[in-house]
């Protein structure tokens, strides 16, 4: 089993003490430790804490005192989510603590996710939420938070709870208690990126296989907002050090304010990092809309369209609303001042667009290849060819662009 592992049980004491001593108990019958941290404010604590309420308030950085003097949740909360982070982060470092298992309904849940976020990838976090069967892509956004619904509200114990707890204090002491890290994993060459989307799959897989022959390992996302932002997270924190963005259908999106939007950040960070990068606007011709089951949304009636499935429509961009993605491809990528290749996919971005695809405008794409060409930076090579973004020879030349990149760093 090897050492002992300690999870940080992150909870309101006043409102959730037995819930959070059930877990240390848990934790200890399962041979492991608890470090509860109180993240409350208001009330009086129902269990022992290892982190006290009054030491989260002070790390960070306002005394407990001061919050109470004019409890608000709105000046509240901040100061403890920064406090936890402050502490755990510590904890993680020096080798303290291994985990995070969290309780929470909507404002804990908030909380908790907040402190979970701001720690690295790799690092255990179980959320046990009352919120956990809805939307929960503004707690997890781009960590590896696992959340669990608690079915019943976090409120007492009983026979159910008490269940769902357990499985929760398993799940997150067996997550520790794996010997793996992203660090240890990582060879000698770069870690690379890629976007896809389901329109540039056959090309995606291709891509992999050429990179793992020549001895690299590739992280593939899913370009549907947080996928983008996940993959630039990782360029941030150091684990991606070379770039496939293949799919760019985020861009798209994110101009017309829909489903895969991936953000103002997206398209920026490899140029400011100066990390290798080959570019592909694969996708970039669509957009992907949140629809009721096959229905047609007014605006987009006069468009040619497909349904990707039954509740996301696709149409394709006109001409004119084509060319305002290229424009803003363009401004983002102003950013990069070099170690760049933008690979120009003429006959098609995807299989919507390719020869034979439902959403092929041969016009609408030379109107965005030339106003993407025109407004590129000149450090960015770009790079045209007459075929579509699956066709194994574009691929297999994206793939040895991106190599000789690295390779010449």
């Amino acid at each position: 089993m090897g050492d002992t592992k300690t999870i940080a049980v992150l909870a309101t004491l006043d409102t959730k003490g037995a819930e959070a001593d059930y877990l240390r108990d848990q934790l200890e019958r399962l041979g492991g430790r608890a470090f509860v941290v109180d993240m409350g404010v208001i009330g009086t604590p129902e269990a022992r804490a290892d982190a006290t309420r009054e030491e989260v308030a002070r790390a960070g950085g306002t005394p407990l005192d001061d919050l109470l003097k004019h409890p608000s949740r709105d000046t509240a909360a901040p100061v403890m989510v920064a406090g936890a982070i402050r502490l755990l982060t510590q904890k993680l470092e020096a080798g303290e603590v291994h985990g995070l298992l969290g309780l929470g309904g909507f404002q804990g849940t908030a909380a908790c996710s907040e402190v979970m976020r701001a720690m690295r990838y790799g690092v255990p976090k179980v959320l046990v939420s009352t919120a956990a069967s809805g939307d929960v892509s503004s707690y997890v956004d781009t960590k590896d938070i696992t959340m669990m619904f608690s079915v019943g509200d976090i409120l007492g114990l009983n026979p159910f709870s008490r269940t769902l707890l357990a499985n929760a204090a398993g799940a997150a002491l067996g997550m520790a208690r794996v010997e793996l890290t992203i660090e240890e994993q990582l060879g000698d060459k770069p870690l690379i990126g890629m976007t896809n989307l389901g329109v540039l799959t056959q090309g995606a897989l291709h891509a992999v296989k050429l990179f793992e022959e020549r001895g690299y390992d590739v992280v593939v996302f899913h370009a549907i907002g947080s996928g983008g932002r996940a993959m630039e997270q990782l360029m941030k924190d150091g684990i991606i050090g070379a770039v496939f963005d293949y799919a760019m259908g985020e861009i798209a999106d994110d101009v017309f304010g829909e489903l895969r939007a991936g953000g103002p950040e997206r398209l920026t960070v490899a140029g400011k990092l100066g990390i290798p990068q080959v570019l592909c606007p694969g996708g970039a011709e669509h957009l992907g809309i949140l629809v009721e089951a096959n229905q047609v949304p007014e605006r987009w009636k006069d468009h040619a369209y497909v349904f990707h499935s039954p509740v996301v429509f696709v149409p394709r961009l006109g001409e004119d609303e084509f060319v305002r993605v290229a424009h803003d491809i363009a401004q983002r990528l102003q950013h990069t001042t070099g170690n760049a290749v933008f690979m120009f996919p003429k006959d098609g971005t995807g299989r919507y667009a390719m020869p034979g695809g439902e959403l092929r405008d041969t016009a609408s794409d030379a109107a965005f290849f030339a106003a993407l060409e025109q407004g590129l930076p000149d450090s960015i090579e770009v790079v045209a060819r007459d075929t579509h973004a699956e066709d194994p020879a574009f691929v297999e030349e994206c793939v040895e662009r991106l190599i000789a990149l690295i390779e010449a760093d």
